[in-house]
């Protein structure tokens, strides 16, 4: 039964007013002054900005005081620190027609590079206009130098590694590193620079006992006792002894500890490993049947046999929480852990079976996805184990060619200071 044209009528006059409505509360809507944004959470808000890549986080801090307040707070680092995946830290040279000797073609190698930015921090410069031992979190830019490097990292993600930029340039090596923080050469003043290439604060300390570049080795660790960071130095003495020197940043003065015994260094090519709360040395540049180890807190030295004798391609490295020795035995690559190290008892945990080459020299262990890194000695190409295909691949290599003017360290990209409130709570 149709309905009556009254009815319709009366239909058809509602929608168009209920349209007329809607376009006025628009144009009133584009006429109304901008007002407060919608309110979210602070939780809501720090979920968010945790996701963001370093260059939008730093940069993010600014936008308002809520938001600096977010970043800043100690949750945030934490939950930071924790969800970020390791790297490695390296130097690229800033030159200009000068190349570096290589053995072997590296796949990072180049003969020059573009004069910095702009945006450019400098650790000299900003030690230079600075009486203070941090400096903020932007600087000025530097020119001019020969032996001037950029700090970057690499990144190991979906079978790519990719090259980031800290947008960061220093004249001096990097020493070692520590949650996110590195221990760099200070060439304004002789000395010593804690800086966190990420939030770009500084601290200078003083140098310790001056030695032979090659007679002597920084490590870098956090004394989970305490709570404070410590440097620990070693170095050949004029009587050829290995002498121990110790430095807490929270006091930021050296002392003489006592040192390893007599006999047990023979080099100190290899960069010490922090984990299970002490520093671990190789001692020697091949056929080692130990390690020499120095708990952080007590600062006492150990020497713990290895289960197989240590060949220019094995190393230790830190892994899941524990000191692990990655060693070739045969065609297999065996790894083996150490939960302590008064016991001094290490225990077989895996061994690769597929895909390992003699040549393959593992680097590091990726914090969250577990799997190990290794480099090859005969071309410089990347690799990863993964444990659960237990299958190894080797990594795309990044379009730009980068060169590292000396070794891959380590590292963790995070917003940890030195400072107790910044410190990773555990």
């Amino acid at each position: 039964m149709a309905k009556p044209l009254g009815n319709r009528n009366k239909g058809l006059s509602k929608s168009v007013e209920e349209r007329a409505l809607s376009k006025k509360m628009e144009d009133d809507q584009k006429k109304r002054p901008a007002g407060p944004a919608p309110y979210f959470h602070k939780d809501c808000i720090s979920n968010i900005l945790i996701w963001l890549p370093l260059e939008s986080l730093s940069s993010s801090r600014f936008v308002c005081k809520p938001w600096y307040n977010i970043i800043n707070s100690r949750t945030f680092i934490d939950s930071h620190f924790r969800r970020s995946e390791s790297v490695l830290i390296f130097l690229k040279s800033v030159s200009r027609g000068r190349s570096y000797p290589y053995s072997r073609p590296d796949p990072f190698a180049m003969t020059s590079m573009p004069e910095e930015q702009g945006n450019t921090f400098s650790v000299e410069v900003a030690l230079l206009q600075s009486n203070l031992n941090t400096v903020p979190i932007f600087g000025p830019h530097v020119t001019g130098s020969s032996s001037k490097f950029f700090i970057q990292f690499m990144e190991f993600k979906e079978g790519k590694i990719k090259v980031g930029k800290y947008n960061v340039s220093c004249l001096g090596n990097i020493r070692a590193t520590c949650n996110g923080l590195i221990l760099l050469d200070n060439h304004v003043k002789k000395g010593l620079i804690v800086m966190n290439p990420v939030t770009r604060k500084l601290l200078t300390l003083p140098l310790g006992t001056l030695c032979n570049y090659h007679k002597e080795s920084y490590g870098f660790a956090l004394n989970h006792v305490t709570g404070d960071y410590k440097l620990v130095h070693l170095f050949r003495d004029e009587f050829e002894y290995v002498t121990c020197e110790t430095l807490d940043l929270a006091t930021r003065s050296w002392r003489a500890v006592n040192g390893p015994l007599f006999g047990l260094f023979n080099w100190f090519g290899h960069s010490p490993v922090s984990a299970i709360g002490a520093l671990h040395w190789i001692p020697q540049l091949d056929n080692s049947d130990f390690i020499v180890s120095m708990e952080v807190e007590n600062e006492r030295f150990h020497c713990i046999p290895l289960p197989h004798r240590c060949t220019t391609h094995d190393r230790v490295m830190e892994m899941g929480g524990l000191l692990c020795f990655v060693t070739h035995e045969d065609l297999n690559i065996d790894i083996w852990n150490l939960k302590s190290v008064p016991e001094g008892i290490w225990t077989k945990q895996y061994s690769i079976t597929k895909g390992s080459l003699i040549d393959m020299v593992p680097l590091f262990s990726l914090r969250i996805s577990g799997d190990v890194i290794f480099r090859r000695k005969e071309d410089g190409s990347f690799h990863a184990y993964d444990f659960k295909s237990e299958v190894m691949r080797e990594f795309e290599m990044d379009k730009e060619r980068n060169l590292s003017s000396g070794s891959y360290l380590p590292h963790v990209n995070s917003l940890l200071s030195w400072t107790p409130s910044h410190h990773m709570s555990d």
